[in-house]
């Protein structure tokens, strides 16, 4: 329990520092590149075992951890096309939606159980973060043109997910959480240091420390977020449906609630709902179990 609670607050934060990108104008892109190597840093301290940095690519996961850094980068770029074409609300919804991924992977793979309130649960969860998503009162409007975008956000969020547990399960041994994380916030930071080098020769790049600081912010609780998501699907207090369920439902349930606390939004009725529907499908969910 204390390592899910942990996950979810770890993402929420990602949230709150991401909304604060725009209030003090930093540059995104920059910010996101840091917030890598800032996570990496992170991985390397609180590894606690020796490990030879020469000896990292003979892990069996070593392959998938590279392919989930380039998955990071490309899936954060598709986010900032969508946001651009289609709007935010297009993204959360997509990005969290995508939990659908990782949930059927564990009911399928893992031959998870799925009860009558997990059924119920899940199902409200999904309900829940669409309502809890939509900020306008139209609902989301995607051109046919831009329907690409979302779509592919929503599978590379689900893949990274998928693979998560995937790899958690079979592959990463129990002290080496934070290596793993490590690997792949370098390789993402590497190939975002690559796109900055294009930007400079463009002349689009201009440094700011501020972006730095910002890179920092996110990059702690960023890796925090994946450890500890790790570290309740090895826990035994829900089965991976149901943790990919309740961390992405508690996440847009709290982060909208601290919406209207830090950022003053205002809520539709619509968003009340989600809320609601995110409790219940909470409650169900746990119910299964217990």
């Amino acid at each position: 329990m204390i390592a899910l609670a942990l996950s979810i607050l770890s993402s929420t934060m990602i949230f709150v520092v991401f909304k604060l990108f725009s209030r003090f104008k930093i540059n995104t892109m920059q910010a996101i590149v840091m917030n890598y190597i800032a996570a990496c840093f992170c991985g390397i301290i609180f590894q606690e075992s020796a490990i030879d940095i020469a000896e990292i690519p003979q892990f069996s996961w070593f392959p998938f951890a590279l392919g989930l850094g380039a998955m990071f980068i490309i899936v954060f770029n598709l986010m900032a096309i969508t946001t651009q074409r289609s709007g935010l609300s297009v993204v959360s919804v997509a990005t969290k939606m995508s939990v659908v991924i990782p949930i059927l992977f564990g009911l399928l793979y893992y031959r998870e159980s799925l009860g009558f309130f997990k059924v119920i649960g899940i199902i409200l969860a999904l309900i829940a973060v669409y309502l809890a998503s939509i900020k306008k009162q139209d609902g989301l409007k995607i051109k046919p043109a831009n329907i690409i975008f979302p779509v592919l956000v929503f599978l590379g969020s689900g893949i990274i997910d998928t693979t998560i547990k995937y790899l958690e399960s079979e592959y990463i041994a129990k002290d080496d959480t934070p290596i793993f994380s490590a690997t792949i916030f370098a390789m993402a930071g590497l190939l975002g240091i690559l796109l900055l080098i294009f930007q400079a020769i463009q002349g689009k790049f201009q440094f700011k420390l501020k972006n730095i600081l910002g890179g920092i912010a996110l990059g702690i609780p960023n890796y925090f977020s994946i450890y500890f998501l790790v570290q309740a699907l090895r826990s035994n207090i829900l089965e991976s449906s149901g943790i990919f369920t309740v961390n992405n439902v508690a996440i847009v349930m709290i982060s909208t609630l601290l919406g209207i606390l830090l950022f003053k939004e205002k809520l539709l009725p619509k968003n009340w709902i989600g809320i609601g529907l995110a409790i219940l499908g909470i409650l169900l969910i746990a119910f299964e179990k217990w």
